[in-house]
């Protein structure tokens, strides 16, 4: 399964996953992860995909390169 981390909320870390929102036990989240980071669940742990990551802030400044154009 893969998600997208939404954001922290004190013992939970909200995770994005097919567009919906998933409250997960801090504890089951890979202390390396940040917000907007792609994860994968790893043996019951919420793991950061750097490949999948990276590509992700790619994609996202291009378009944003695009939109804001002269």
């Amino acid at each position: 399964m893969k998600g997208i981390i939404d954001r922290f909320e004190g013992d939970l870390v909200v995770v994005e996953v097919d567009g919906k929102t998933i409250n997960v036990p801090k504890k089951l989240v890979d202390s390396k992860v940040k917000v907007s980071d792609v994860v994968e669940l790893v043996n019951e742990k919420w793991m950061a995909n750097e490949a999948e990551t990276e590509k992700r802030r790619k994609k996202i400044k291009s378009i944003m390169e695009s939109v804001w154009e002269d």
